[in-house]
């Protein structure tokens, strides 16, 4: 049993009702509108709306709709200054400046003019309010890209949307800068209308059934034109943010989609649109979507204009997946649901038009939905420091309390004893019951600085700076796109030092959205390529979903070969599969055998799909456009060795072979659909040759369905070993692995199926289980051709950056809305799941089931974590305990269940040394939510795994995992994604982190930092984060720490001047404190300190847990710089203070005047701060070295050059003050011996530490100093020794031994004791491939190893439904009509056992001719124009 985990647990949050209340309350509430609740509502086209719409006249509240504009800023004109003020004085510090500044303002306590004294207040509040404006000026300016998209609407011919838009929000722009830069920029976009799409004169042509005229994006339907009739129904360009409920809007191929949008019509064969929806649920293959068939003729805008109907729909909610309404046309009603709607953040593909209605815009719209309000993030080091600033709130209470109640008593004492100082104190004003309260607010003045307004100042410009410098990093700055990391928020950089759980997007975040094919087994043979070496891979064109294939020659085809003509739109020349060995086997094989599991092998790949290929005759070159990218990978991947698919028009498939010089036709007579039960494909097609009529049924599926399935022979069997081990060495390099495997039907045993199958189709009960025991009937008895493996491709650098930040104890979650096949895949290839993890599947349902997410959680528990004891407590039980004993035993049942695969068991099935990951689904996860005790269920185990994969999450569900980890366990958290879908995740998280990839920039517009790669997020947190957490913690330390030694001086004098709040320095002193005499090194230390240098950061990331741990900041720092203030402030002032009262310091001996000896006092407490500042500074770099010495240099040249100003031009009462401290020895040798006393302590404590206990930190800078050149990368002695994450050592420190080469060499360390952690892959030798991670499904209690399969594509879609009606209506016609069947089926005649017939070579060719020679001079005959595409 494994260890139940190397890692601490976190800290658990525990608060009280009224406490959670006040610490979750947020600023932007008492500005957020807020809304009605959401109801039902109905559409009306060119009809009016009804009577019980109004109300006095007025149109009612529930009938106006937001508009379709979308704000992700915090701010406008009006909020701002308000709305900023109230989040700037959640710091108690600026309540108390602020109260302060006011108390000045009554003469009592004036000690200065009341303006310049809160001079400083306005200053902190203006530049925050500066740097936040300007932040969200940029939020603005993002919004506006967005909200200032165009899309084409409906209008002309009187039309008139009847339904009723509210305002728009006031953005910051006034309107007559708004009405400028609209006037500028008219002409510009004038000029590009038309270059923004392609016309359809130059677009590629699509095969439809209407007249090309009417199409509704014919240039005569565009306002563009220079014909265009404005009084007829058109299409024109409007802003996105115009877009009202019930406008008819025009989409063109690849238009994002502005609103919901109910689909009328299309360009596409029976009114099929398909959309890319990876901008809201991760998923990378196309989704299709059909239109209403009552709404399907409204094809040019002239039919929109005079037809009237109207939409019910349901009240906005944010289930993406669930949407309910209905279209009333002329009475009838007919159903609108999810596969009929257009969401906004999709994009149209394949798709020339749609013409659509407008159902939800801006805030209803199912995407914002699933998004949060822009919210007010505050660091943990600002959120920790308000108690260390109520601490000294307290300190400074206790300080007024202490002053008030003594001088009260004094002078009570004093005017009772008729001291001459107490004479007239018996007015209202001025009496000994009065005096002490204006005392009290007298030392709240004098020591103010307990709590320094300086330090809000110094955080924020050194937070600005640190901004500066992560722009500036070269080594984040993507030169690709030139594209630098920005931080958006500055206020958040020390937080990037103490992470503890990443949470990230998969799709465009850790993927580039591309599938290359990279392997294959075929017939036991593994077939690499090299185009991986030799060539290199385009991220931007290989992200595109469409492939091409050349179809001018019938050749064998490569990557040299295939390159497409630059007309050719959406080609990706870059990625193709070469492989010279397989060129010699398929065309001069030794094996005859082996050639024929070739052919056969790449034509399954060439026809078992739903691929459409598109041919221009002009290039040659055929494009294919695919739903799924592997499927588009796999054909492709064909077309390269020369098998080229080149289209289908109905049931017809037609593919060009290498062999010979016509094209193979094929019937397709049914496809047996891909579902993530069956998991596998299957087409079933006919031969259409002459004399060749054979039913072959082609399949492809993960590797367990297939080879249950497959003939007992021993060429199978040996085969099917073979291929295993294959499919182990595929899946140990990450790669999604799909099997291939065939078979022949006898014409009548198919017939007899076909009937069977149809009436499964039909059936009116249970029809998916008959049709699944249908198809389950026909694929049997299979041979196997082999395996391929193709490479879902991952962003630059991720799994070592994974690797990285598994290394430094950060967790990684992954969150996506991929299927659970392929976030497992995901999870191998970037290191997420290693080769010795075990993984925990749970899928699940509602509480009450044996299979419920609850009961699998709690048997993962007790199966893998019994020594955690996470069940003995409550919060994980559900409130009936009866009836959860019972659910217990229902449980351990579930481990006993018969799996029929024993072969893939693994030995040592959860008992694997890399520890667990737990792979969720949505259904799991969405009834865990809703369940207290699943919650807590889940966040324990989810804590103790070594990472999680979340798979089918929405958006909202994304931000609740995060919200579960971060409310629940208190720890710090990070979110990074890419797209629209990631907004609300990256707005839960502490930290947000958006990527500009393909998905456009709504993630970079909510987050807080953006970067261009997943693997810049190292430097980010390892070298930005970490030294900003470092240089924050350590700034702000000592800088309580210099004003506590200002005011303990301060103090101290009081004990000598009856507590009457004099100050014992000259006041200039004390108000240049925290300006001129102290101020510099500590800014030094926020901007230029180094604990250690970024490449040791960089090949160390274990050093991150000093962060992490919050080593660098908290409560006992702060005591301790405290406690060591106090101790130095009464070293300063009892030393000097003593040895001015014992003997004068004057040579001609009268008394000391009492600014001499706070001249001394003051220069001794300055050069002491700043020395001590420096002390505690790692890096001395020249500015380091100019920071500390500058305010030492300033008070002594104030010293000596302020005393000598002449009364004459202002009165002061330091002046001649030079004349006496100078001579005086007192002078020079109290401010020697007060300095080195003081700072001592520290500096041997430091030295004591460095010598015999110093930590990691401490040895790798020492050896950078010893040695700079020391490769720290490759010593073992370092990189293998350091301290892993969660290790418990009891001395904080790494063992050491030391030896010296010689007495007068450097003394070196080596450091020893520990095994070698290391996060990334780890290699293969011999040949022999690493083992793969065991698995246990907790649903059913099936265990075994991953062998890396995975496919996306669409279950259950539209488009395949409408395949489906056709082959079934085929079917029909073709037992109602047996003689044209009979007729039309070709003779069968006696054949090879060649798999197809195209694999026996003509007779006559030469066998030593060249495999790239055509077989004739004629050119194959190119293929009809493929039909409208069907998917």
């Amino acid at each position: 049993m494994a260890p139940a985990s190397s890692h601490p647990l976190p800290r658990r949050r525990k608060r009280n009702g009224w406490l959670t209340k006040l610490v979750d309350w947020k600023i932007e509430d008492l500005f957020k509108r807020r809304r009605p609740p959401p109801v039902q509502r109905t559409v009306y086209v060119n009809e009016n709306l009804p009577e019980d719409a109004y109300e006095k006249g007025k149109v009612k509240n529930t009938w106006i709709y937001p508009t379709n504009q979308v704000v992700t800023s915090k701010y406008t004109v009006i909020t701002f200054v308000p709305k900023n003020l109230l989040e700037q004085f959640r710091r108690i510090a600026n309540i108390f400046f602020a109260g302060i500044a006011i108390l000045q303002f009554f003469p009592q306590f004036s000690t200065i003019s009341p303006g310049l004294v809160i001079l400083p207040l306005l200053v902190v509040l203006l530049a925050t309010g500066i740097k936040d404006g300007y932040e969200d000026v940029k939020r603005h300016q993002s919004d506006r890209a967005i909200n200032h998209s165009k899309v084409w609407r409906l209008h002309g011919a009187d039309w008139v949307n009847p339904n009723v838009t509210g305002p728009k929000q006031k953005t910051y722009s006034f309107a007559f800068v708004e009405r400028l830069f609209r006037r500028n920029r008219s002409h510009e976009v004038h000029e590009h209308e038309h270059e923004e799409k392609p016309t359809p004169e130059t677009a590629p042509q699509v095969a439809v059934t209407h007249d090309d005229n009417n199409e509704p994006d014919n240039p005569r339907f565009l306002e563009t034109h220079h014909n265009l009739d404005e009084t007829k129904a058109h299409w024109k360009r409007i802003l996105w943010e115009d877009i009202a409920v019930g406008d008819v809007v025009m989409l063109r191929s690849d238009d994002a989609i502005p609103a919901d949008i109910l689909i009328c019509s299309t360009s596409e064969e029976e009114n099929v649109a398909f959309v890319e929806t990876k901008n809201l649920d991760g998923e990378t293959n196309l989704k299709s979507r059909h239109a209403i068939p009552s709404l399907t003729d409204l094809r040019t805008p002239s039919d929109v204009a005079g037809t009237a109907f109207s939409i019910e729909m349901e009240a906005p909610q944010p289930n993406m997946y669930q949407i309910h309404g209905a279209v009333i046309v002329d009475g009838e009603k007919q159903p609108i649901d999810a596969l009929t709607v257009l969401l906004r953040g999709t994009v149209l593909r394949n798709t020339r038009w749609c013409i659509g209605i407008v159902l939800y815009t801006g805030e209803d719209s199912k995407i914002v939905l699933n998004s949060g309000a822009t919210p007010s993030k505050r660091s943990r080091v600002e959120r920790e420091m308000n108690p260390q600033v109520f601490v000294n709130l307290i300190l400074l209470a206790v300080m007024a309390v202490a002053c008030a109640v003594v001088d009260s008593i004094l002078e009570r004492r004093g005017y009772n004893n008729h001291a001459p100082w107490e004479y007239g104190a018996n007015r209202s004003d001025d009496n000994p019951n009065v005096n002490g309260g204006f005392t009290f607010g007298n030392a709240l003045i004098t020591f103010q600085n307990v709590v320094p307004i300086s330090l809000y100042i110094s955080i924020e410009f050194v937070r600005t700076c640190q901004a500066i410098f992560i722009y500036f990093d070269k080594d984040i700055w993507y030169e690709k796109t030139d594209q630098p990391t920005l931080a958006r928020s500055w206020n958040l950089s020390d937080d990037l030092g103490q992470i503890e759980y990443v949470f990230s997007d998969k799709t465009g975040t850790l993927t580039q959205n591309a599938m290359v094919f990279r392997q294959c087994s075929i017939g036991g043979k593994i077939y690499k390529g090299d185009s991986a070496e030799n060539e290199p891979v385009d991220v931007d064109e290989a992200a595109q979903q469409d492939t091409v294939a050349p179809a001018k020659e019938t050749q064998t085809g490569s990557s040299d070969e295939t390159t497409a003509p630059q007309t050719a739109p959406k080609i990706s020349p870059h990625i193709r599969f070469h492989d010279e060995t397989l060129e010699n086997d398929l065309m001069h094989g030794d094996s005859q055998e082996h050639s024929r599991t070739l052919h056969g092998f790449f034509a399954t790949l060439s026809l078992c799909h739903t691929v459409l290929a598109s041919y221009d005759t002009e290039t040659g070159m055929i494009t294919y456009k695919a739903q799924s990218p592997d499927e588009a990978a796999l054909v492709q991947a064909a077309a390269d060795v020369g098998f080229i698919f080149r289209g289908r028009e109905r049931e017809i498939l037609r593919l060009q072979t290498p062999f010979l010089d016509h094209l193979e036709e094929y019937e397709l007579l049914n496809i047996l659909d891909f579902t993530s039960a069956r998991k596998r494909m299957s087409v079933i097609v006919r031969k259409l040759e002459e004399g060749d009529g054979r039913i072959f049924l082609l399949c492809k599926g993960a590797d367990n369905v297939i080879f249950d399935r497959l003939k007992q022979s021993s060429g199978n069997e040996q085969l099917k070993s073979k291929t295993g081990e294959d499919l182990d060495l595929f899946a140990s390099e990450g790669l999604r692995t799909l099997c291939l495997a065939y078979k022949v039907i006898p014409e009548e045993e198919y017939n007899a199926w076909a009937d069977r199958y149809h009436e499964a189709t039909v059936a009116l009960e249970d029809r998916d289980d008959k049709i699944e025991a249908a198809s389950d009937a026909i694929e049997q008895n299979l041979r196997l051709l082999g395996a391929t493996a193709i490479e879902d491709k991952l962003q630059d650098g991720v799994p070592e950056a994974i690797a990285d930040l598994k290394r430094a104890g950060i967790k990684v979650w992954v969150a996506t809305g991929d299927k659970l096949e392929t976030a497992i895949a995901i999870g191998h290839s970037t290191n997420l799941i290693q080769p010795q993890s075990n993984v925990i599947i749970v899928r699940g349902g509602t509480y009450g089931t044996t299979k419920s997410a609850y009961n699998q959680l709690a048997d993962a528990v007790d199966r893998f974590f019994p020594e955690a004891n996470i069940m003995d407590s409550p919060l994980v039980h559900p409130p009936d305990d009866d009836k959860a004993s019972q659910h217990r035993s229902d449980r351990f049942s579930l481990r006993r269940m018969p799996t029929g695969a024993s072969s893939l068991v693994g030995s040592r099935n959860g008992e694997r040394p890399g520890g667990f990951v737990l792979v969720i689904d949505g259904v799991a996860l969405e009834h865990a939510m809703e369940e207290e005790f699943t919650k807590e269920l889940l966040l324990q185990l989810g804590i103790r795994c070594e990472a999680v994969i979340c798979c089918r999450v929405s958006p909202k569900q994304k931000a609740q995992i995060v919200r579960l980890v971060k409310d629940g366990m208190d720890v710090m958290t990070l979110a990074i994604g890419d797209g629209a879908n990631d907004v609300s995740m990256i707005q839960a998280a502490d930290v947000g982190v958006g990527i500009s990839g393909e998905e456009g920039l709504q993630a970079v517009n909510s987050s807080d930092y953006a970067i261009a790669q997943f693997r810049f997020l190292t430097r980010l947190l390892f070298v930005h984060g970490h030294w900003s957490y470092a240089r924050n913690g350590n700034m702000i330390v000592n800088f309580f720490y210099k004003n506590i030694v200002c005011i303990g001086v301060l103090w101290w004098f009081q004990i000598f001047c009856s507590f009457s709040t004099t100050y014992v320095f000259e006041y200039t002193y004390l108000l240049f404190w925290n300006v001129f005499w102290s101020l510099a090194p500590v800014i030094a230390i926020g901007l230029f300190d180094r604990i250690v240098d970024d490449d040791i950061l960089m090949i160390l990331p274990e050093l991150y847990r000093y962060g992490r741990e919050r080593r660098h900041f908290g409560l006992k720092l702060f005591t301790i710089y405290m406690l060591e203030g106090v101790t130095q402030s009464a070293i300063i002032f009892f030393f000097i203070y003593y040895t001015y009262n014992t003997t004068s310091a004057r040579n001609d001996g009268w008394a000391v005047y009492q600014y001499e000896m706070a001249t001394t006092m003051v220069v001794a407490t300055a050069t002491t701060v700043n020395l001590f500042n420096g002390l505690n500074t790692a890096a001395w770099t020249g500015w380091v070295f100019f920071a500390v010495s500058i305010g030492i240099i300033l008070i002594w040249l104030y010293t000596a050059i302020f005393p000598e100003i002449s009364p004459g031009w202002f009165v002061t009462d330091a002046y001649g003050d030079n004349r006496f401290t100078f001579p005086s020895a007192y002078f020079w040798f109290g401010i020697i011996f007060v300095v080195l006393i003081s700072i001592l302590p520290r500096y041997v404590l430091k030295s004591y530490k460095f010598i015999y206990r110093p930590d990691d930190i401490d040895i790798l800078r020492s050896l950078r100093s010893i040695d700079p050149k020391h490769d720290i990368a490759h010593d073992p002695a370092i990189v293998g020794n350091l301290q892993r994450p969660g290790e418990e050592v009891d001395d904080d420190r790494l063992t050491m031994t030391e030896t010296r080469q010689s007495e007068d060499g450097p003394l070196r360390r080596s450091l020893q004791g520990r095994p070698s952690y290391q996060g990334g892959r780890q290699s293969m030798e011999g040949g022999m491939a690493r083992a793969n991670p065991s698995q246990v499904d907790m649903s059913t209690g099936r265990e075994g190893t991953s062998r890396g399969f995975d496919f996306s594509t669409e279950e259950g879609g539209y488009a395949m439904r409408r395949v489906q009606t056709h082959l079934s209506e085929r079917h029909v016609s073709r037992v109602s009509l047996p003689a044209a069947v009979e007729a039309r089926t070709p003779k069968r005649r006696q054949v090879s056992m060649n798999i197809f017939s195209s694999l026996r070579r003509p007779k006559g060719r030469s066998q030593t001719m060249p495999a790239s020679a055509p077989p004739t001079d004629k050119k194959p005959p190119p293929p009809s124009p493929p039909p409208a595409p069907e998917h």
